[in-house]
């Protein structure tokens, strides 16, 4: 059988080609779990924006009645409420990416590692951001536009 190892199996082989798909199946589960929670995190902030949005619409609906009543229309409030958005979203993706390369120093620091990070995708991520910002402002800004200035020039 196995001359000189007493008739013991006590060799292994190993084949590189499993280990390395099997390293591949984990990395696409870490991926598809890490772009879950990144959607995730997405949705709870653009609904943060949608909130803070309709927070401002109803706090400032004699603001808008009187644009409305000396003659804005409804595109420049839409672009006004939408503009907002975005900045709310620009100070915040501003303030995310330099805490983001804060705690990547402070974490490499500590652990000796390098830090690698590329400005395109930095830049994506500030893009993105915004896109969501806008996309989850154009409800409370439609809203905005669409209140009947009498109505709202009434309220206080």
């Amino acid at each position: 059988m196995f001359p000189g190892h007493g008739g013991q199996k006590d060799t292994r082989l190993t084949v590189p080609i499993r280990l390395l798909a099997q390293h591949q199946q984990t990395q696409r589960i870490f991926t598809i779990v890490m772009s879950v929670v990144a959607g995730i995190s997405l949705v709870v902030g653009g609904i943060g924006i949608m909130n803070i949005m309709m927070a401002s619409v109803m706090e400032r609906r004699s603001e808008i009645g009187l644009l409305r009543a000396v003659g804005a229309r409804e595109k420049d409030i839409v672009r006004q409420f939408l503009v907002e958005a975005t900045l709310i979203a620009l100070f915040g993706a501003a303030a995310g990416v330099v805490l983001g390369v804060v705690i990547a120093y402070v974490i490499a620091a500590f652990a000796g590692w390098a830090v690698a990070w590329s400005p395109p995708g930095i830049a994506l991520a500030v893009v993105v951001c915004m896109a969501i910002a806008v996309g989850f402002g154009v409800y409370p800004a439609m809203s905005a536009a669409r209140l009947n200035p009498v109505a709202a020039l009434q309220t206080e």
